[in-house]
């Protein structure tokens, strides 16, 4: 059984434009969840495939680590997308994650 919040980290989890990343504690932050980790879990039960509407790749922890990388099947799967997307990706670390930063509380 899904936790009500999913859907809200969900939908601003689909918010974050293509070759950007955000993280967990911003999306937390934006929709006062108080937990990081919630929004992980969220991230974590959803379709990584890279097939689903949810882009999970795009969440990073504070310092753009592809921390989530272990719930992606195969695990090479989340930066394999990232890199798609036209972002560099070095020793499992966004590459220029400031300027790549999306904080939904700047944009929503």
């Amino acid at each position: 059984m899904k936790n009500h919040y999913y859907e809200d980290i969900y939908e601003v989890t689909r918010q974050i434009p293509e070759g950007n990343v955000s993280t967990y504690g911003a999306i937390a932050d934006y929709l006062a969840l108080g937990s990081a980790r919630m929004v992980g879990r969220a991230l974590s039960n959803c379709n990584l495939s890279g097939n689903g509407d949810i882009p999970a790749h795009r969440v990073t922890n504070r310092i753009g680590e592809l921390t989530g990388r272990a719930k992606f099947k195969p695990p090479s799967l989340m930066k394999k997308l990232l890199e798609s997307e036209g972002l560099l990706v070095k020793n499992h670390r966004v590459v220029d994650f400031k300027s790549k930063f999306w904080h939904p509380g700047e944009h929503l």
